[in-house]
């Protein structure tokens, strides 16, 4: 019995203890509730206990007096929105809570909110994106990280740094569409979103992963950009198996990706190798941040003995940031009022370990750095950094500050892509069908010179181009011709109603074009012009007859026909008492006079001299030459004068309403009619080529306006009977058409620069005219003026044989001299001689004398 009683009282003490114990801790009115926080985490995530070993730091470090401390209430949502929901009111009706902080993802925050807000209690989020209406909904909602969202302008600017195009997006499909700011920031870099491969926040057995990266496999683009945290390892696991982790596939990703990279398996690791991807700066360089480093790695493996990875991550650094406002705000004192504890969150200001912590219209700033890195091995490499209105850098210093920034990502180095360093992806490849490239042809073309499509071929110059062109790509194209029976414009759209993958004709390059399609490099030189009928007129000018020689033609003439006229006249003065007599300034006269007076007339028989002959024959020879191309030059010149007079122009054509032509099915009609201001009813649509001459020539049209590639063939093959007529005007010249954003246009653009540098371009255009007697009949008249470099080798042999002449006759002239004082010297001597004999004998006579 006693022992009964004994029992009884025990129980009734741990009763009133236990009552004690509640309204000490839980309950409602004796002073108490200021102590509980409640906590709202996901243990089951790598997130959830970074952030629960980081609250419990801070519970140490900001309240180091237990007495003080407030009670810390942690509950598990399993990644449960519906439980957290139960936890939360749990912890706010039965425990008394005056906060509650966690909620790691936007379903789990859209759930609380609402019931803080009713209780008036504050709810410290730690989701990484929290749309911006929710604060405004939902007052006592406090989003206590920063929004990483300007990371989604780094992926643009790496995409936009190796000239990709188009990407493909896998995402974790959410009520509040994350993926939203990362296709804006893409289209803000001209990028477009080939494909999407949404996925499930829960991936369900009937949900087949490989099959979603299948069909994305097939297309024809290889970028990947993944903003996801749904089953990391399924998503590069299954690629890797797909074959779509190889050569010319690029994989990117958000931080909701690479920030787990330290925590994820050796499998996973060799699965993600040449990704790169963008991840939440933390600096570790401050004395806070070392001394919270060392503790955590203490904490969090005493805890979570089963983690190999110790090092907190961003995750980690907000919860402990999120506990210190709320250490800010609470004080010491008794918080019964919650509006105002909200008031004392939103006035925070201070120094936190992922930055500085102010909330600015209830949100904090921004993130605005980020780390760039590359998975390489069995870990990856931190390629550098990028910041939001900087660019890329590879260092950050202390104070955010990197020393060299650039917008391209090349400024960071090597990249490491799948399947190997060296190369960088193009980023898209022919898809992995046999079926060719399906291309519309012009079937009505006018000038069957350029494209001539029969019912088994395809001709002309500009499918010799396109020839050329595809020679050059580095892969296979195969192709099939298809033909079309309509205008120009109607052919375009076909392409971006996507009846044909691409258009091969002479097809111009205009703006409303652009709008249905992309056109390549221009093959062919651009404008429009007017051709006329050429028409005489009498000619005025008055040194016309001075065009056919140049300048220096001219002038070398006179010097060789003088120098002649010095040789003939020194070689002929002992011979003809005229070239000798009188005084200097008549003998001049003579000279010149000789000089130009064989130029026009044959009177070799007046010379003495076989020298002078042979120097006179050789240069009538040239003189004959050069009279006859100077006749022949100014025969053309005064061709070209009479075709050059028949010029016209645009107002006159429409003031005196002339009828003009142009082809029937190309833009030109228009053009006429909107940009030039032509009379519709005076334009007149021409099917074929021959038809021109006939109208120009009958007068049914005054002139025809012809894109200039036209326009060379067709004055080649009227030579003299046509001429152009002002300027050009400004319009685009011919190139080839493709969907926006093709992967085959850029290719297609570099070959045919490739063509227009090595000169093949030119040698099919030359190709065009070849065939035909003349090239063009509107030649510039300095085509027709022949110089020194015609006729130097008639110049050298004429004056080579003057001077031979001169040489000789110089020869001859000091020999005689030679001759002749040698005579005289003899006759002296002899004269000498006999005055001595004569004294001699004189002188033995005298000696005889008796």
């Amino acid at each position: 019995m006693g022992s009964y009683r004994q029992c009884i009282l025990l129980m009734l003490f741990i009763l009133f203890a236990n009552s004690v114990y509640s309204k000490a801790y839980e309950g409602d009115d004796d002073g108490r509730r200021k102590k509980i926080i409640g906590a709202i985490l996901d243990l089951s995530s790598r997130a959830g206990k970074e952030e629960k070993v980081a609250l419990d730091l801070a519970m140490e470090d900001f309240y180091p007096h237990l007495s003080s401390r407030p009670t810390l209430l942690l509950r598990d949502s399993m990644k449960d929105p519906v439980r957290a929901l139960y936890s939360a009111r749990t912890l706010i009706k039965k425990h008394g809570a005056r906060a509650i902080m966690g909620l790691g993802t936007w379903g789990e925050t859209a759930m609380v909110a609402k019931l803080g807000n009713k209780s008036e209690i504050p709810i410290l989020s730690l989701a990484n994106e929290v749309p911006c209406w929710a604060s405004g909904n939902w007052p006592f909602m406090v989003n206590a990280v920063r929004s990483q969202i300007a990371q989604m302008k780094a992926i643009a600017a790496i995409v936009k740094t190796w000239q990709w195009h188009k990407v493909n997006l896998i995402y974790q499909e959410l009520d509040h569409s994350p993926i939203a700011p990362l296709i804006t920031a893409l289209q803000e870099v001209d990028v477009e979103i080939s494909d999407l491969l949404p996925l499930p926040p829960i991936l369900l057995p009937d949900f087949s992963l490989s099959e979603k990266l299948k069909a994305l496999k097939n297309g024809q683009y290889r970028i990947f950009i993944v903003h996801s945290t749904t089953s990391l390892s399924n998503i590069f696991m299954e690629a890797k198996k797909l074959g779509m982790m190889e050569k010319e596939f690029v994989w990117i990703t958000t931080n909701t990706v690479t920030d787990q990279i330290d925590v994820l398996d050796e499998s996973i690791i060799s699965s993600m190798q040449g990704v790169v991807g963008v991840r939440s700066y933390i600096s570790h360089d401050t004395k806070d941040m070392r001394h919270f480093l060392s503790r955590f790695r203490v904490m969090f493996h005493s805890q979570f003995p089963n983690e190999t990875y110790t090092e907190p991550g961003i995750h980690a650094l907000e919860a402990y940031d999120a506990m210190k406002v709320m250490s800010i705000a609470m004080g010491g004192k008794d918080w019964r009022d919650g509006g105002e504890l909200l008031g004392r969150i939103f006035d925070c200001n201070f120094e936190g370990l992922t930055g500085k912590f102010k909330f600015k219209k209830k949100s904090l700033e921004p993130a605005s750095i980020f780390g760039i890195v590359n998975v390489v091995g069995k870990s990856y490499r931190e390629l550098g950094y990028w910041s939001d209105g900087l660019g890329f850098s590879k260092t950050i210093d202390n104070n955010g500050d990197g020393g060299t920034y650039n917008e391209s990502m090349i400024i960071l180095g090597q990249v490491y892509w799948p399947g190997g360093p060296w190369l960088t992806p193009k980023g898209w490849s022919v898809p992995n069908t046999s079926e060719p490239v399906v291309i519309g042809v012009p079937s009505q073309n006018t000038h069957k010179e350029f494209i001539n499509v029969s019912s088994k071929s395809v001709t002309g110059f500009v499918f010799e181009v396109f020839k050329a062109t595809i020679a050059l790509l580095p892969y296979n194209f195969p192709y099939e011709f298809q033909p079309f029976n309509g205008s120009y414009d109607s052919l375009v759209k076909q392409v971006g109603l996507k009846r044909f993958d691409a258009v091969v004709g002479d097809t111009a390059i205009l703006a409303k074009r652009c709008e249905f399609a992309e056109f390549s490099q221009p093959y062919s030189a651009s404008g429009l012009q007017m051709v006329v009928l050429a028409k005489s007129k009498k000619l005025s000018r008055p040194w016309l007859f001075k065009e056919p020689f140049t300048s220096i033609m001219w002038v070398f003439t006179g010097i060789v026909n003088i120098y002649n006229g010095i040789v003939v006249w020194l070689i002929e003065r002992n011979h003809n008492p005229e070239l000798r007599s009188g005084p200097i300034h008549n003998q001049i006269g003579t000279m010149i006079s000789l000089a130009f007076n064989t130029l026009f007339s044959q009177h070799g028989h007046r010379l003495h001299s076989n020298l002078s002959r042979m120097a006179m024959i050789v240069w009538l020879f040239a003189a004959l030459i050069l009279v006859q191309s100077f006749t022949a030059g100014l025969a053309s010149l005064l061709t070209l004068e009479q075709l050059s007079a028949a010029s016209v122009d645009v107002e006159t054509l429409k003031r005196n309403g002339e009828k003009v032509g142009c082809d029937a099915n190309s833009f030109v009609a228009n053009y006429l009619e909107v940009g030039l201001g032509f009379d519709p009813s005076n334009i007149v649509k021409i099917n074929s080529e021959e038809d021109y001459a006939t109208a120009l020539t009958s007068g049914d049209i005054s002139a025809a306006f012809l894109e200039v590639p036209y326009i060379k063939v067709f004055l080649a093959k009227h030579c003299n009977l046509f001429i152009t007529s002002g300027q050009p005007f400004k319009v685009g010249g011919f190139g080839f058409v493709f969907p926006r954003s093709s992967p085959y246009l850029g290719d297609i653009s570099k070959a045919i620069l490739r063509l227009a540098e090595d000169g093949t371009l030119e040698k099919l255009e030359r190709s065009l005219t070849s065939t035909f007697k003349c090239s063009s009949s509107d030649s510039d008249k300095n085509g027709f003026r022949l110089g020194l470099d015609s006729f130097w080798g008639l110049f050298v042999i004429t004056g080579g044989t003057s001077s031979l002449a001169l040489l000789l006759f110089l020869v001859g002239l000091v020999r005689k001299n030679w001759h002749q004082r040698r005579r005289r010297r003899h006759h002296n001597h002899c004269n000498v001689h006999d005055f001595w004999l004569f004294a001699w004998e004189t002188q033995n006579r005298r000696r005889h004398w008796p």
